[in-house]
């Protein structure tokens, strides 16, 4: 399948705003994100249903259908950025007209519950969306390191050739090596609950990225374990660990069984290649903007030194 790449934001396009997932309980949230997004010198377009609240879903799949389909089509629009995530997305994957959004590819903006929304739009239509910050949950308010990430990736065709990671987020070497793949990935939670499914692409040779939010670690033990029993681990050529963040009752034991939890999915029983972790990617303040299905190149030291780095320019200028 060919690769889709979008064009690049330039001042004064547009950017259309959809609610795949949740809705928002902070309407104000979403005009700090607008007046933030005009301030930075571009046009703002909502979609007929943002933030709408239907408890039937049928009702709600139509409405989001709707707008997921009219800011693809619509050629005033250059790019559309999520709402937030919360739950709903994988609901309209069988019902998404994928080859609309194949003959109209443009940038795609979202994670958490969206993972469910970049990975098939991936696998159906080969097209690079990005997994980065929504209106709700950062771009009402994001910090230096998230809008760099953000505005660097989203404009600059050479930005991703080399990311760095934030300095607050200590980067551990699990398994030293170097590798190339494509990206794949997101919410471990949404993705282990795509296995199966004809909305999720290959995973040999890809370099597979996953964070989570408020999940045990014998809860990320079972989907890692969901993971390789399906036999995806062993094709990845690398694995990136992003941020496992949540409150628990007792945050050194889970540390140290995430540790151990990680360090045996990353045997060369389970998988090849290199493991690192601590990737700036997750619901955080300081978050990475991650291009969903850009062949990468990763490499990591023993000491730590991390690499990160495109392959080729994942948008079109």
């Amino acid at each position: 399948m060919q690769t889709l790449r979008p064009k690049a934001l330039r001042k004064g396009d547009t950017i259309g705003l959809i609610s795949p997932s949740s809705h928002c309980a902070h309407p104000e949230r979403i005009e700090q994100a607008v007046r933030y997004i005009e301030k930075n010198g571009y046009r703002v377009e909502p979609s007929s249903h943002l933030n709408r609240i239907d408890t039937d879903p049928a009702v709600a799949d139509s409405h989001k259908l709707q707008d997921l389909h009219g800011m693809f089509v619509n050629p005033g629009i250059q790019a559309i950025i999520c709402l937030r995530g919360g739950a709903g997305a994988s609901r309209l994957l069988k019902k998404i007209d994928y080859g609309l959004i194949a003959a109209n590819p443009k940038i795609l903006v979202g994670y958490s519950d969206i993972t469910a929304l970049s990975l098939a739009v991936f696998a159906r239509t080969g097209l690079i969306s990005f997994s980065g910050p929504m209106l709700a949950t950062e771009l009402y308010g994001p910090s230096p390191y998230t809008e760099e990430h953000f505005w660097g990736m989203l404009t600059s065709a050479s930005y991703a050739l080399s990311i760095r990671n934030h300095n607050s987020h200590a980067i551990s070497c699990i398994r030293p090596g170097k590798t190339e793949g494509r990206l794949t990935g997101g919410n471990l939670s949404v993705l282990s609950s795509m296995i199966g499914t004809p909305f999720l692409s290959s995973f040999e040779d890809a370099i597979l990225f996953i964070e989570d939010i408020n999940e045990p670690a014998y809860r990320i033990d079972r989907m890692l374990a969901h993971l390789s029993n399906a036999g995806l681990l062993s094709g990845c050529s690398g694995i990136l660990l992003g941020q496992f963040t949540g409150e628990h009752e007792s945050p050194q034991e889970e540390e140290i069984r995430l540790q151990h939890i990680f360090h045996y999915y990353s045997e060369p029983s389970q998988m090849r290649g290199p493991v690192m972790r601590g990737l700036s990617y997750g619901h955080i303040e300081n978050l990475m903007t991650i291009p969903v299905g850009a062949r990468f190149a990763m490499e990591i030291s023993e000491s730590g030194e991390f690499f990160l780095g495109a392959l080729a320019p994942v948008i079109e200028e």
